[in-house]
């Protein structure tokens, strides 16, 4: 768990809620914000009534104590860090002060899902928040859940009993369009807005609505704010300080004065309270909105504890591709199309959302406790593990949704600071699915395989032009007429390498558990596209692609280099598997011919002795004799598929070296940024190219002087598995000293928008450290030795490895896969065993693999124990 305090809070805001269901952020201080639950990206959506209060009295000595449960704004930092924005609350724009007093301070430890709040003040009690949406691996069901719950633990260190209030709000939003300023209760395009009190889960609710919106307004949709504690219900207010005023007017007068704080008598009490604080009804006046309350009485002895716990829950069902629309419209003026959320058909309002919860909340509560224990409790490298930590919030972003139909779509990430140099800052980034940015995202793939599945399939039955090549964005409807021929935007014409990335996003798919049929049905698909790249770009013969090469830059490369050279290596290589596998020798023998014959051309004609450089004539953005960073993005991918080695072992991993040598800068006070700036003052990052030996270009690459996490960790994954350990931390602990909550956001990496999917490249590292591997089509499970613990995503399965000097074992912890093979790293295997049981073995043919007798499907519960022999190098 890590732990923020001081100015280290200033700008950590994890964002909650599910898959494609919008998010509610909670930062550092303890404030809701950065409210997107509407179907619309915006760091600055304000919700601004939404809050928690506490009130505590004391009889004898007698005290009471009142706080709004969040701190204070931090101080600017001295040297704020460009193109973000997490530090600033928009509802402090627009709302006066509370009646009540903030806390006087905060501490916040994320454990995602978990954001713990620990409230500092000088009272008599220790109050401590727990908030989480429900993150199961692999289960994108339990995982797209749109809601937050928050659980209050309060314990008494006075000497005397306490007793007092717990506050819960919630703001009424319905209608909303998620972009137009809330002051308080007023917003222009509200009005008609409901809430009313009923009894829902065995528990009390506040549900809200608005009937006079169309069932297919963009805004129609419900909200509701539950607790299943005693609690006394304010359906509709318009003033924060008038919900602090009733609250402050509340009294258990029978529990007080009899001292009985039965449950049934503190229910009774509630139930009779009467308060002399009047709440308004009927529907909101037009331009104004109401909110809601839960107000849960406490009662505490000395040294005792209780917890609490309200849920915000929303429904929202009704997204609309209204987003930008990259490449000329075939009608401009045509109403944006109905593309829903997957989450609202599985639950029919935000009632049901919480009855679903309340009737699994302490199954779905152990669940998402997996994944942190497991992360928190292994012996990764410290910035291993905050990499691995942030990645799933990037996930449940809202960068990408999910469609009435289950598919998955991302944006490149959601309007922000950091895109008001070209566009706005309200929506999502650079839409849809955009092949070239995504081919860098790992944690998807690892975390939730169907999804990304979801998107492989979008690419081939969508996207795929007659002719066989892919642009890079799928435009809404997906029946309708795609960029085929058409300008596209970033770059002008279709990506080569988000091409290329397509054919091992696929061998991955296959890989991490597709199937012998998805790939059959695939297949042809991969083929038309490989066939589409020869005859336009290899018009040599020799296997180098030349010519216009349009890359994530947003330009076109013209010259031979390897950015685009190793990645198309790696796709013959990946075709060359898949095929195999399918039994096509004939096509496999085809595209290793092909690989032999481009690998040594490429090597021949672009290596300089250090590194990788382009065969350029001049044009503009070639980087000519430049040391790009991802200029072994390929061989990158190829490790990550068991695909072996592209170009020269020896050549690969001093090209990596240079790269570590050459563009990894200390420190950016005296650097000229050609562009856009996220890394500057002291930070440490690594530049997209540089020109260690002179002859930078009058128009070099586009973005050279810019540093991406997302290329920053495909570089560190690849330092890993090379075994340059101290280079690869080093570049990980670069990116987490960014991004460490005191100038920039732990939970939002941003390059072109906010929570940039590019970024989720750095779950690719936790299997380049330990070694581990698994691939379905085969069966084979590859165990690791580099960390004593460590987690382990297997395809459709995931658990956690422990590793000691005799055994090595796996712990599956959710899902199931069929097993067929295991090896170990350097190790011998002497026997496996099966949940305790032994398990017959083939005598392996090599010294570190053996295989099973017949295959076995390894499910949640199981535990595989690999008993090791003599090491093979002592044989």
């Amino acid at each position: 768990m890590t732990r923020y305090s001081g100015d280290s809070r200033r700008m950590v805001a994890m964002p909650l809620g599910g898959i494609g269901t919008g998010n509610v952020s909670i930062g550092g201080n303890g404030a809701l914000k950065q409210w997107q639950i509407c179907n619309q990206g915006n760091h600055l959506g304000a919700v601004p009534q939404s809050f928690f209060g506490l009130r505590i009295s004391s009889l004898e000595p007698p005290k009471s104590e009142r706080r709004i449960l969040q701190a204070g704004p931090i101080a600017a930092h001295p040297e704020p860090a460009p193109e973000v924005n997490d530090q600033l609350d928009a509802a402090g724009e627009f709302r006066r002060d509370f009646m009540w007093p903030h806390v006087a301070g905060t501490t916040f430890e994320g454990a995602y899902p978990f954001a713990r709040v620990e409230y500092e003040d000088d009272w008599p009690i220790d109050v401590r928040l727990e908030a989480y949406t429900p993150f199961v691996p692999l289960d994108a069901g339990a995982s797209g859940l749109p809601l937050v719950s928050c659980t209050f633990t309060m314990t008494n260190r006075f000497s005397s009993d306490v007793l007092g209030w717990l506050l819960g709000t919630l703001q009424n939003v319905v209608g909303w369009d998620g972009a137009a300023p809330i002051r308080d209760a007023h917003c222009a395009i509200l009005g008609g807005n409901h809430n009313r009190a009923a009894s829902v889960a065995d528990g009390t609710a506040i549900l809200m609505g608005n009937d006079s919106l169309e069932p297919t307004d963009r805004g129609a949709g419900s909200m509701a704010l539950w607790t299943s504690a005693t609690a006394y219900a304010l359906p509709q207010f318009n003033d924060a300080d008038t919900a602090l005023a009733l609250v402050d007017s509340l009294k258990l007068l029978t529990p007080v004065v009899l001292e009985d704080w039965s449950p049934a008598a503190v229910s009774r009490a509630v139930a009779a309270l009467r308060p002399p604080v009047h709440l308004p009804v009927g529907p909101s006046a037009a331009g104004t909105t109401w909110a809601g309350g839960l107000a849960v009485p406490i009662h505490l002895k000395p040294g005792e504890s209780t917890t609490v716990e309200i849920v915000y829950a929303w429904h929202f069902p009704n997204r609309y591709a209204d987003f930008d629309r990259f490449g000329d419209s075939d009608d401009p003026d045509a109403e944006p199309t109905w593309i829903g959320n997957h989450y609202a058909t599985a639950h029919a309002a935000a009632e049901d959302v919480v009855r679903y919860y309340a009737s699994r909340r302490g199954e779905l509560r152990h669940a998402s406790s997996a994944w942190p224990d497991v992360l928190y409790n292994s012996t990764l490298p410290p910035a291993l593990i905050e990499t691995l930590a942030t990645q799933p919030s990037l996930v449940r972003s809202p960068t990408t949704f999910r469609s009435a139909d289950g598919k998955f779509f991302g944006f490149e990430g959601v309007l922000g600071e950091s895109t008001r140099n070209w566009n706005g800052n309200i929506g999502g980034s650079c839409p849809l699915n955009c092949t070239h940015v995504w081919n860098y995202e790992q944690a998807v793939s690892r975390l939730f395989p169907e999804l990304d599945r979801s998107m492989r399939e979008t690419d081939w039955d969508v996207l795929q032009a007659p002719e066989g090549y892919l642009p890079h964005r799928v435009q809404f409807p997906l029946d309708g007429p795609q960029l085929h021929g058409r300008p596209i935007g970033g770059p002008t014409r279709p990506a080569l390498d988000g091409m290329l990335g397509t054919i091992l996003k696929t061998y991955r798919e296959v890989r991490q558990g597709a199937g012998a049929d998805w790939l059959e049905r695939y297949l042809p698909h991969a083929r038309r596209l490989m066939d589409y790249v020869s005859r336009t770009w290899d018009v040599s013969g020799t296997g180098v692609l030349t010519g216009d090469q349009p890359v994530t830059h947003d330009i076109s490369l013209q010259g031979a280099n390897m950015y685009v050279g190793a990645i198309w290596l790696a796709a013959l290589r990946a075709m060359q598997e898949m095929c195999a596998l399918v039994g096509a020798a004939d096509d496999a023998v085809r595209y290793g011919r092909t690989f032999l014959q481009a690998s040594a051309s490429y090597d021949e004609l672009l290596w300089n002795g250090e590194y990788y450089s382009q065969q350029s004539q001049g044009s503009a953005f070639d980087f000519g004799s430049g040391c790009l960073t991802d200029q072994l993005f390929g061989q990158s991918w190829a490790h990550q598929l068991d695909l072996g080695y592209l170009l020269p072992v020896d050549h690969v991993q001093t090209a990596l070296r240079s790269i570590t040598q050459y563009n990894m800068r200390h420190g950016f006070r005296d650097f000229h940024h050609g562009y856009r700036v996220f890394a500057d003052a002291d930070d440490s990052g690594l530049l997209i190219c540089t020109w260690p030996h002179g002859g930078r270009p009058e128009i070099p690459i586009r973005y050279s002087d810019e540093v991406w996490t997302g290329v920053e960790y495909q570089v560190a994954a690849h330092c890993l598995f090379e075994g340059m350990v101290t280079e690869g931390l080093a570049i990980l602990a670069a990116v987490r000293a960014r991004y460490d909550g005191t100038r920039r956001n732990p939970y939002n990496e941003i390059e072109c928008g906010d929570h940039y999917s590019r970024a989720m490249a750095g779950w690719g590292a936790l299997d380049a450290y330990t070694g581990a591997s698994y691939d379905a089509a085969t069966g084979s499970l590859r165990l690791g030795r580099r960390a004593s613990r460590y987690p382990l995503f297997a395809g459709p399965m995931w658990g956690e490895v422990v590793v000691d000097d005799q055994t090595l074992s796996f712990r599956c912890l959710g899902g199931s896969a069929p097993l067929r093979s295991i090896d170990v790293t350097d190790a011998r295997i002497a026997a496996v065993a099966l949940s305790g049981r032994p398990t017959a073995l083939v005598e392996p043919a090599s010294p570190v693999g053996v295989s099973l007798s017949e295959p076995t499907v390894v499910s949640s519960g199981s535990t595989i124990l690999v008993r090791l022999g003599a090491s093979p190098a002592s044989q």
